[in-house]
């Protein structure tokens, strides 16, 4: 696909569509991973007989094992699969089973996902923003319901199970690597391996296996999982004013059914706007270390996709590509990192006409007025005009020293090196085994030319510091 231009649509719409585009109209830069200490290589399988039955009380660490490139494998019957080729931008579940080391459960839900950027060019319909029709790439990102008809039923501690294509992500480690550098420095972020995945034993190709974030994600990594969790919604509305209460609970993602309400949020952005001292506000809400390494980890990868953009459409500009939650044992606010597949592109220049962010953390253009800039022109406005980023500006010594924790740990030169040679280790075979099946596979070449590329890319940024 290489039409390189816009029309108007909704904000998500146009941005998962114009990101897509750009992967099609730029060269990226390839991202590899940093710090796990992974050993085991290849796709080897415990003996099922060993494992009868754990999937039912067994841990969710099996399923994200850093050191085993695992098979799933999805079987429907072939009308459900046709319906479901047949436009999988309806992301309709169908019925079906999952085999994993041996073992078969069924029935579980089975559909695509994915905004508009997931589809464009992998499906038949014409419309470039409202993308239809039938499917005409290999992989697309599938998501497995484990809770099909049970709403209690967990599979190794999970209700969901999300399978990424990475079809923007020639590198294939974009996600795995993010995420991880994200937990390296005590930011709770989902968990994310490779995996194969077989579609009614044929083979689709290497996915990554990324952690639903939900109320299992949230009961995993916070003292008290039972708050609030936000998608995709900031305390500070366009205009900097405190969040309606009612934005907020439109958004939730737990606690839907349970007649929730905001106040945790509302009244931390009040205290902010109120205060003279904001840090002591951050500290009494947050926990700012980790929030200040959230951020030190967004701006080392370039993340330009996340909070950090300020995508202005329709005279509004919104953050995008985040979760907030409330932990009521704290009470304490926490920023959650996703989606991640156009992160590492921006290293060495801002080669995504899409995604770039113009400006540094505490860096203010065109007086926080909307601004076009990158390829594209987008207009953006700059984070630090929101009271919540200016106020994260203000630890500019709490940053500085995270962020040589961050480059002389999991991100010094031999760590992620020797991890990212891991990692393509493990996944070179599943990698070359998907371009020798489907014409339209990621080249085996390709994909090596861009971990490498990454290696020079952080290379480039550290020399740089």
């Amino acid at each position: 696909m290489h039409v390189c231009a816009r029309a108007p649509f909704s904000a998500t719409a146009v941005l998962a569509a114009l990101l897509l585009l750009a992967s099609a109209c730029s060269s990226t830069t390839a991202a590899g991973p940093a710090g796990e200490s992974t050993t085991t290589t290849g796709s080897a399988e415990p003996p099922a007989e060993q494992l009868d039955g754990a999937w039912v009380d067994g841990s969710s660490d099996v399923l994200f094992d850093q050191d085993t490139l695992h098979t799933f494998e999805l079987n429907l019957s072939e009308g459900s699969l046709a319906e479901i080729d047949a436009d999988p931008t309806a992301e309709q579940y169908v019925e079906g089973s999952l085999t994993f080391l041996g073992e078969t459960i069924e029935p579980v839900g089975i559909r695509y996902k994915g905004s508009v950027g997931a589809f464009v060019g992998c499906v038949g319909g014409s419309d470039l923003f409202n993308p239809s029709g039938e499917k005409t790439c290999t992989k697309l990102s599938m998501k497995v319901k484990i809770n099909w008809d049970d709403p209690d039923r967990e599979f190794y501690g999970v209700r969901k199970l999300q399978f990424h294509s990475m079809n923007l992500d020639p590198s294939q480690l974009h996600e795995r690597l993010g995420y991880h550098l994200f937990r390296e420095m005590g930011v709770a972020a989902p968990r994310s391996v490779h995996a194969r995945l077989l579609i009614n034993g044929e083979y689709s190709g290497l996915y990554a296996l990324t952690e639903q974030i939900d109320g299992r994600f949230t009961r995993h990594n916070f003292p008290d999982g039972t708050g609030n969790l936000y998608k995709e919604v900031w305390p500070f509305d366009p205009d900097g004013s405190v969040r309606d209460a009612n934005e907020l609970i439109a958004s939730l993602r737990t606690n839907e059914d349970d007649s929730p309400v905001a106040t945790l949020t509302t009244t931390f952005a009040e205290e902010l706007l109120a205060t003279g001292n904001t840090e002591r506000v951050l500290d009494d809400w947050m926990d700012l270390d980790a929030t200040m390494a959230h951020i030190v980890v967004d701006r080392a990868i370039r993340h330009d996709d996340g909070p950090f953009h300020w995508y202005c459409f329709s005279g509004s500009c919104e953050p995008h590509n985040f979760y907030w939650y409330e932990d009521p044992s704290g009470p304490t606010l926490h920023l959650v990192p996703w989606d991640l597949d156009n992160a590492f592109e921006n290293l060495v220049s801002d080669v995504n006409p899409v995604t770039p962010v113009a400006d540094e953390l505490g860096e203010i253009t065109n007086d926080c007025d909307s601004f076009g800039y990158a390829g594209f022109q987008l207009p953006q406005r700059s984070a630090t005009c929101d009271p919540l980023f200016a106020a994260f500006a203000e630890q500019e010594a709490r940053y500085a020293e995270l962020e040589d924790v961050l480059w002389n740990g999991p991100l010094a030169k031999d760590t992620v090196e020797a991890l990212l040679d891991t990692w393509a280790e493990q996944i070179a075979e599943a990698t070359t085994e998907a371009d020798e099946l489907h014409d339209d596979a990621l080249p085996a070449e390709t994909w090596a030319n861009r971990v490498e590329a990454l290696k020079e890319a952080l290379d480039y940024v550290r020399s740089r510091r």
